[in-house]
């Protein structure tokens, strides 16, 4: 035990020496829109948010992000509404393409139709962890304003109700989503 401690410690020293004092404290933050499909939904959907972006060294950055979308299923007999959380890690073989992966807290409410309600089905809110895989590109607009744009695809496994017949047993929630950002020096 105490020798990883050692290890994780001498690992840590060697990734933190070579950040210069201009590579810390890079961080950006800023809105972002998107399209959202998740692969048993009945239609794509948009997607409104904002990110926090983080520089750790000139090839690792970390993201903070908030969103909110919404999709239906089983001809609108389900309407869930979604407030992900997540963060993901970040890392730029070039200055200008990234790849991440991250996790993500999604608060979700599931609204269904009257006429399931009246069989006695609730809406109800629920909390589920998800994961996600990136790849995108930011771009400087100036000195202080950076573009980005990216496609990731996230994997979750909504609980839904115990619905007659309306929503196959195995409804598939895992979707991908393409975004579009600004994001701002602080």
């Amino acid at each position: 035990m105490l020798r990883r401690t050692y290890l994780f410690i001498g690992l840590a020293i060697l990734i933190l020496l070579p950040i210069s004092v201009d590579a810390q404290g890079d961080a950006y933050i800023g809105p972002h829109l998107g399209i959202q499909k998740a692969s048993d939904a009945d239609d794509s959907n948009y997607l409104v948010g904002a990110s926090l972006r983080l520089k750790l060294i000139p090839f690792i950055a970390a993201e903070g992000a908030i969103s909110y979308r919404q999709e239906d299923y089983a001809g609108e007999a389900v309407t869930v509404k979604n407030w992900p959380v997540t963060v993901t890690g970040l890392i730029y073989p070039l200055p200008i393409v990234y790849g991440g992966v991250g996790a993500g807290w999604y608060n979700t409410d599931f609204d269904y139709s009257d006429a399931l309600n009246d069989m006695g089905i609730e809406d109800h809110s629920e909390q589920e962890f998800g994961w996600h895989l990136a790849a995108g590109a930011e771009l400087p607009a100036s000195s202080n304003v950076h573009l980005y744009a990216d496609v990731r695809y996230v994997f979750l496994d909504y609980e839904f109700a115990d619905l007659p017949d309306v929503v196959e047993e195995e409804v598939d929630s895992d979707f991908y989503s393409i975004k579009i950002g600004l994001l701002f020096a602080l």
